[in-house]
């Protein structure tokens, strides 16, 4: 079984690649807002509870967010494993995800953060923005997210560090050859951690 998380700063292509590496893996690509959208689409009773956050202007609660990850945890798919996008990002969640994996008897394979340096980053976002009519996207608001990122983010990416299983990943460059440095960062912690698969992942098809 193969458990990821996947992080990275906003325009580091981390949607993309989750995406791809999971289809490589074999193993479903979960996205927080993928999750929050459907809750809220089919009116489940925490997609309502969730709703009535945001139809308030607040933020949704740790205890709501992790509730409906533990649920689409839960669900069969993800048998063979699961990679994760866009959660945890508190200390909160970090411990609901621990809990989460500890009911399962489960433990994660590899936290992999994709890095891209700051500057390239505010460049994608603005051409993006540019792109797609995004005038709220400016340069200031960018800049403002990334050390958002940082300040929330590396924190819980250390304690992951001590655990050996963190693997710093260049996120520039074409899309393939960061999808084949990711892949082989999998295999890499795998051997080191002694849960290296039969066979090592194709990065060529």
């Amino acid at each position: 079984m193969t458990r990821l998380l996947i992080m990275g700063p906003p325009g580091s292509g981390k949607g993309t690649q989750a995406v791809r590496i999971a289809d490589k893996m074999a193993i479903p690509a979960i996205s927080t807002g993928d999750i929050f959208r459907y809750n809220v689409k089919e009116m489940t009773e925490l997609g309502q509870e969730a709703k009535r956050y945001i139809d308030a202007g607040d933020f949704v609660p740790d205890d709501v967010t992790n509730r409906m990850v533990a649920d689409r945890l839960n669900q069969a798919d993800v048998s063979n494993g699961f990679l994760l996008d866009g959660y945890p990002r508190t200390a909160g969640q970090v411990e609901a995800l621990e809990k989460i994996m500890e009911e399962k008897n489960d433990t994660l394979t590899a936290v992999l953060v994709l890095e891209v340096p700051d500057e390239e980053i505010v460049e994608r976002l603005l051409a993006r923005a540019a792109t797609e009519g995004r005038s709220d996207d400016t340069e200031e608001v960018i800049k403002h997210r990334l050390d958002l990122y940082h300040q929330e983010t590396e924190d819980l990416i250390e304690g992951y560090v001590e655990r050996g299983i963190v693997g710093r990943v260049d996120g520039t460059g074409a899309i393939d050859d960061v999808t084949e440095r990711l892949l082989q960062t999998i295999y890499n912690i795998r051997a080191r951690t002694g849960t290296l698969p039969v066979i090592k992942p194709r990065t060529n098809d």
